[in-house]
């Protein structure tokens, strides 16, 4: 087991996707791992994948399409299962194959794009799954090592300088444009990477939500590296 993942309070392990799906969020455990050494070769899913733009979806009969060796055919396979066990259980699972995702560079002082620290918001009881197959793999960090960008006094002053309304209309707009689901990581953070072919299940911010939702972010793309990311 990666010493990061055991040494966090606010990871637990499990070795069985029933145990993924059906263990509870409790105290400061917001983030699940199906912990798993994949065997397999997912590189050369990628490069047999065509990426049409920034972001492709790639669908089972996409995979079927390949024709791959045995190691290829093995990651192929434990692909295809995870997106059934998900679908099983009630989730939509989306394979990517991404280049980038788009920047949000309309503002200096706050980004609202998913390279930036956030939370996921649902207005239904629901968690974020994800698990990156390929290339760079998203980070988390703890609630207690960062804070909400706009509790931050200089930007929140400055998103007040966009606003001319009340201060309860302040927070609705704060809400309607995301501002109020990114986060400002502590100058001694040390955020904690998913890793390579472990399945995550995240706690999302939703009415029925017991614990606080997992702060996380995408990763900057290694050089000339496509990600091969599954999430829900």
């Amino acid at each position: 087991m990666n010493k990061i993942f055991s040494d966090s309070s606010q990871i637990k392990t499990v070795s069985t996707f029933s145990e993924l799906v059906h263990t509870n969020f409790k105290g400061e455990i917001n983030a699940l791992c199906w912990y798993r050494n994949l065997d397999g070769d997912f590189n050369e899913i990628v490069a047999k994948l065509s990426l049409e733009k920034n972001i492709t979806e790639v669908y089972p009969e996409d995979l079927i399409a390949l024709q791959l060796s045995e190691k290829g055919n093995i990651a192929r396979q434990i692909i295809l299962n995870d997106l059934q066990l998900l679908a099983d259980f009630g989730a939509s699972p989306a394979l990517n194959l991404l280049k980038c995702y788009e920047r949000d560079d309309e503002f200096d002082f706050i980004s609202t794009d998913v390279y930036s620290f956030h939370v996921d918001r649902s207005p239904i009881a629901t968690d974020t799954f994800l698990c990156t197959y390929h290339g760079a793999a998203s980070d988390i960090i703890a609630n207690s090592q960062a804070e909400q960008k706009i509790l931050i006094p200089e930007i929140r002053t400055k998103l007040k300088e966009l606003f001319d309304g009340s201060e309860e209309e302040f927070e609705d707009f704060l809400k309607e444009n995301y501002f109020d689901l990114h986060y400002q990581m502590h100058a001694n953070a040390e955020p904690m990477n998913l890793g390579l072919g472990h399945l995550w299940r995240l706690a999302v911010d939703h009415p029925k939500q017991q614990v606080l939702p997992c702060i996380h972010r995408a990763p900057i793309e290694n050089e000339g590296e496509y990600r091969l990311l599954l999430i829900c």
